[in-house]
């Protein structure tokens, strides 16, 4: 078994299934995709659920990975500054990367049979990202950059504008309504957590 050929099956596997969902995407397509016959794949993964499963697990490290490495760079010293890049970067990624894309859609309309699964990754990359972001915000708070009593608060309140961005690409995807919901929810909030 050639891990060349599983991550060519995977890639495959995520344009399928990024484009018919669970359902519309087959074995066959995905086999005929990488010049290969349908029985071969099983070769690689246990069947349809294993290499679904594996697919959105790449998505999800991918996704994590990005969040990780931005806020491994960000400074400490200018939460408005990466913050609202934070906001942004979720949104570009979202919009030039299929593998995100393939992830929120899954996350927010998971086959049945695997909701559970699937459940399990969002909580394991909402726990992390949400442990770094309280991070972040109790270092604000200490250096009286930001004004809160406890870093749980304006972390929840953040993932919250992050949850309606998502909401809006994943639902609505209008650039113009996207903006304004982006501009107002960060307005708010920085101004409830900022010393103005």
């Amino acid at each position: 078994m050639s891990l060349l050929k599983s991550n060519e099956i995977k890639e495959a596997a995520l344009k399928f299934f990024a484009i018919h969902g669970y359902e519309g995407a087959s074995l066959s397509q995905i086999a005929e995709e990488v010049g290969m016959k349908k029985q071969s794949i099983y070769a690689h993964f246990k069947g349809k659920d294993d290499l679904f499963l594996k697919v959105l697990q790449d998505a999800k490290e991918a996704d994590l990975s990005s969040k990780l490495n931005y806020f491994n760079q960000i400074d400490s010293q200018n939460p408005e500054k990466d913050l609202y890049r934070f906001l942004q970067l979720i949104i570009d990624t979202f919009q030039k990367s299929e593998q995100l894309k393939f992830w929120l859609r899954m996350t927010f309309f998971p086959p049945a049979h695997l909701g559970e699964a699937i459940e399990k990754e969002v909580n394991d990359i909402e726990e992390k990202v949400q442990a770094i972001l309280e991070n972040k915000f109790q270092d604000w708070i200490d250096t009286k950059v930001i004004v809160a009593d406890v870093a749980k608060t304006p972390t929840l309140a953040f993932l919250g504008i992050v949850d309606s961005l998502l909401v809006e690409l994943v639902y609505v995807n209008d650039e113009k309504k996207l903006k304004d919901k982006f501009e107002a929810s960060w307005k708010v909030f920085w101004r409830g957590i900022s010393h103005q």
